[in-house]
Order: structure tokens, then C-alpha cells, then sequence
């Protein structure tokens, strides 16, 4: 618990045809939620010299993140995702060669961490792949990958190199069977990937059908969500599930307690809109429910 958590990646701002900019980004959504459970993260990351880059710094000091590991870029603006629909169905262009695809080595933090957490997409770039590789070689840290395949900017060759030398993995469905080999019931399919790649837990999330939880020398665990009274907004609901993962491997918690707890925090977050939530008293009932301090 004395070493802080390590977040690596993209922050970014989803815009919509109506003019709305959504604030996210899988790792930026997870060290938000850490930070409101009291772990002050240490969010790793790059933006613009511009208007989104200034209202990211904002939003961050006004929730009490740490500004150590962010990076202001002169050259790339910071991250975007331009929505666009089509026939009435969403498509996402995650725009290239924005801040975070070059967060530099040599601007890294120094010090010890008890575990680092990364996706897959800000690892699209040489750059920021290098700042990785270089953060992760002058650390023991525990490794926590967190699965998110977003076409073209992957290499399945490159996500299954990153998954052997990590620690813990969270994938969905889709991306088991993009990743994996077929064959078998779930559960053993999703067994074979964790030993194929010597992972010490695998979580695989399944959508309104909960998640199910491997762990090395343990019986899997499943859970199945609760009924929601309305969906409300989807998004980052992978992205809530990874934050719990990671807090119940700093705290402690049994593995069916953490992904009872992931569950959920995840289904209470569906309820609401937007991927983060800036009130304080939504994480606090949570918070209480779990005798955190």
C-alpha cells in the first residue's frame, strides 16, 4: 500500500455530431475512480498545449489528482475520438498522432510502484511504447493489462507478447475469442489462455451475464449483476470493473469479493451518465458499504 498504482495511457475527449465533448479513455477513467477510493494514483499520460489539455489539468487538480505523470506536448494536440452516425448507428474514429501516442521516456517519474496498469491503445506508437517498456524494466511492480482491441490500432502478435509478460488481465468476450483459440466451454477456454501465457489471474467480463475470475491454485469464481432499474449510459462500465479489480489486489479482498464488489460498482455506474461521475457521495456509499477508510 505505500507504493502508489501506476495508470499508463490515453486521455481523451469522445466528440459527438451535436457538439458534446465527453471527457475518458479507459486508463484515465480507472485512476478517476482509484483516486475518489482514496489510492492517489499516479495518472500517466500526455496532452496538448491547448483548450482540452488545460481542461483535463483542471479536472484532474479539482478531484485531487496527482499532475506528476502528465505531460504537456507543443506539437500534438491532445487525444480525440470523433463520433460520427451512420444510418443511425455510432462509428468511432480514434483520431492518430494526438499527445499520448508520444509519452516520452525521459519524463517518466522516478520512484518505486506496487503495480502498473495499461491497455492496449496508447501502445499503438513507438513512443509511447518505448515509455512503457521503460517503466516497466526498472520496476517489480505487479502488472495489470487491461484488454481493449480497437481496430486497426492493434497486432495480435503484439497484444499476446504483452499479455505473457503481465501479471493480471481483464478481457471481454469478443476479445477472448480474438485472442484465444477456440473450442472448449468458457471457463476452460478461458483457464487455457491464463496458463498459456502465465498469467497469475484472469478476469473475463461477459456483459449482463457478469464476469467470470481465474486465479492461479483456485476454484473460478462467477457473479451475474443484479437488475438495474434503467441503463443509462454503458460507456466505461469495463473501465469501473477494472478499478475494483485493482483495488481489491491493493486491499487485500478475496477474489469473489472483488468481483462481487466490481460487479457491483459497474451495474451502479451503467445507471448513470458519463464514464466518471464528479460527485463524491456516489463513491462514499460504495466507500462505506466496504470499510474503506
Amino acid at each position: 500500500m505505500t507504493k502508489p498504482v501506476l495508470i499508463f495511457g490515453e486521455v481523451l475527449f469522445d466528440c459527438f455530431p451535436d457538439g458534446r465533448e465527453v471527457l475518458g479513455g479507459a486508463p484515465f477513467n480507472v485512476a478517476w475512480h482509484l483516486q475518489a477510493f482514496g489510492q492517489f494514483p499516479v495518472f500517466l499520460s500526455r496532452i496538448g498545449d491547448d483548450e482540452a489539455g488545460r481542461h483535463i489539468r483542471e479536472a484532474m487538480s479539482a478531484w485531487g489528482m496527482s499532475l506528476d505523470g502528465l505531460q504537456v506536448d507543443q506539437e500534438h494536440p491532445t487525444g480525440r475520438v470523433t463520433v460520427t452516425l451512420e444510418g443511425g448507428e455510432p462509428s468511432y474514429n480514434i483520431v492518430a498522432d494526438t499527445a499520448y501516442d508520444f509519452i516520452a521516456s525521459d519524463s517518466l517519474p522516478t520512484g518505486e510502484s506496487g503495480l502498473i496498469y495499461h491497455g492496449s491503445l496508447a501502445l499503438r506508437n513507438p513512443v509511447s511504447r518505448a515509455a512503457l517498456l521503460k517503466l516497466r524494466s526498472r520496476s517489480n511492480a505487479t502488472i495489470f493489462v487491461d484488454v481493449n482491441l480497437r481496430t486497426p490500432w492493434w497486432q495480435r502478435g503484439d497484444v499476446l507478447a504483452m499479455l505473457d509478460d503481465a501479471d493480471w488481465a481483464k478481457l471481454n468476450r469478443d476479445e477472448l475469442a480474438q485472442l484465444g483459440n477456440g473450442g472448449a466451454q468458457e471457463i476452460a477456454r478461458a483457464e487455457d489462455f491464463r496458463v498459456a501465457h502465465d498469467l497469475r489471474g484472469l478476469v473475463l467480463t461477459r456483459g449482463a451475464e457478469g464476469a467470470l475470475a481465474l486465479e492461479e491454485g483456485a476454484e473460478p469464481v462467477e457473479v451475474r449483476p443484479k437488475p438495474v432499474t434503467e441503463i443509462v449510459d454503458a460507456v466505461g462500465a469495463g473501465d469501473a470493473f477494472a478499478s475494483i479489480l485493482i483495488l481489491g489486489l491493493r486491499l487485500g479482498w478475496p477474489l469473489a469479493t472483488t468481483i462481487e464488489r466490481a460487479q457491483s460498482f459497474a451495474s451502479e455506474l451503467v445507471q448513470q451518465r458519463g464514464a466518471t461521475i464528479s460527485d463524491i457521495g456516489f463513491y462514499r456509499g460504495f466507500a462505506e458499504q466496504w470499510s474503506l477508510p
